[in-house]
């Protein structure tokens, strides 16, 4: 059996450093590529669903309100009329007059995707054909727009979606989200882009026309998908329409999320994923070679490959493994300093073993785990990413969900607790905490 599975393990790791190598090379590419001459600037609508206070969300549209743009409106919206966030978003709306800002609270639209049910209160309030939608947690540049506008005015295109980068942490959880954003997650969407075409388009920045949209089935069509932002880019190529990755890089600002809340939103991101291409899905871990890497030198310095490999070949394996685990998250911290212009903090680097194995953990958990919850709703996921509400009792998929949470739970504790504790360690060895986290932008 050994024979088999150590050269099923060294080739898959040899074909997930391949992978990493790719992956940071296409980031390079993409911050590099061609960026189009903007012709004409068409009036932009900018929808920006909100739930909540996010981490700065008056800085975020304070920046959005400040953009070197002729002509947009910015059109906020919460489904609670008592949501906190109105009342940001209405401050900011009388600090800046001159720009158009509409505020939507209120009744939301159908279906069982939050944020779709939000936009579909916010584009009755549309003024012009080209809408961008606009999450509550980025902060853009001043030429954020222009740069959108741009990409879009290639007439083959009919989407536009952004590179996003990870900034402003102050928390262990937060860290390692922008970690993670700025490494695989910019490394996976930018390799499908550059090398084989494939949009991943994540919603947290995309621009059309409203007709190309209706074509491509409109908001109504997406009511029912948690990943509606993949899954209408899947459509615009659908109706013959080219979807483009802006070149401007888009901060995405996390500062305040707890390990808790990280694995949470991996695991919900992991279940939509497997619900979406479950072949691809499976060849996941290939994407991030660490783990593997950790499992060759734990085998190489214990003995446990003598039996099926040469001495030497072991001995080889047993150096070069960790000079491969360094180089791996050297081009981590590279390809982070590329997308925000600076490295990451040496404590967050420190939890990033932590991080990958925690990851794959949660990939192993969703490939079994069938409900979601997100914004607070609790729901059944099934192919495609659709989702469905589940009864008011537990009722089959309750009891079947829970089933399959209570022995998961305490291996979640595990991979929570222990970086936790490390992350304490850490700190404590420190010179100072606040040298330790990025400042906001």
């Amino acid at each position: 059996m050994a024979t088999v599975l150590v050269p099923a393990l060294l080739i898959a790791t040899a074909i997930g450093l391949l992978f990493a190598i790719g992956g940071y090379l296409t980031v390079q590419v993409s911050l590099r590529w061609r960026r189009h001459a903007a012709q004409g600037c068409p009036p932009i609508s900018v929808l920006r669903p909100l739930k909540g206070c996010d981490d700065g969300l008056y800085e975020n549209l304070v920046a959005l309100a400040r953009q070197r743009y002729p002509e947009f409106e910015i059109i906020c919206g919460a489904a609670d009329a008592d949501d906190p966030a109105l009342a940001v978003a209405a401050r900011v709306q009388s600090e800046y007059p001159e720009v158009a800002i509409t505020i939507v609270s209120g009744a939301a639209g159908s279906g069982h995707n939050p944020k779709v049910a939000n936009l579909q209160q916010l584009v009755r309030h549309a003024r012009h054909a080209h809408w961008l939608i606009s999450d509550s947690n980025v902060r853009p540049r001043p030429d954020y727009l222009r740069a959108m506008a741009a990409e879009l005015s290639d007439p083959k295109v009919g989407l536009v979606h952004s590179i996003l980068t990870g900034v402003g942490e102050k928390s262990l959880g937060a860290g390692l989200e922008n970690l993670h954003l700025n490494t695989w997650l910019a490394a996976s969407v930018n390799t499908a882009a550059v090398l084989f075409d494939h949009p991943c388009v994540v919603g947290k920045s995309m621009l059309f026309h409203r007709d190309d949209l209706d074509h491509a089935g409109g908001l109504d069509g997406v009511r029912d998908i948690l990943a509606e932002d993949y899954v209408l880019g899947q459509r615009f190529t659908q109706i013959g329409r080219r979807v483009a990755l802006s070149p401007h890089p888009l901060p995405v600002v996390c500062a305040r999320r707890s390990v808790r809340q990280f694995a949470s939103r991996h695991l919900r991101w992991n279940q939509m994923r497997r619900h979406i291409s479950p072949l691809t899905y499976l060849a996941e871990p290939l994407l991030n070679p660490a783990p593997l890497l950790f499992i060759v030198a734990a085998l190489a310095h214990t003995g446990a490959l003598a039996d099926a490999l040469p001495a030497a070949v072991v001995a080889w394996l047993a150096s070069a493994a960790p000079v491969a685990i360094a180089l791996k998250y050297a081009g981590d911290a590279l390809t982070a300093y590329s997308l925000r212009g600076r490295l990451p903090s040496p404590l967050i680097m420190a939890m990033a073993p932590a991080k990958d194995l925690l990851l794959l953990a949660l990939w192993v958990v969703a490939g079994f785990h069938r409900t979601v919850v997100w914004r607070g709703n609790r729901m059944r996921i099934s192919a495609g990413s659709e989702v469905h509400a589940l009864p008011a009792g537990r009722g089959r998929w309750g009891a079947r969900a829970a089933s399959v949470w209570r022995p998961t739970r305490t291996l979640g504790r595990l991979f929570w607790i222990a970086p936790r504790g490390l992350w304490r360690v850490l700190r404590r060895r420190a010179v100072t905490t606040a040298g330790s986290f990025e400042e906001l932008p």
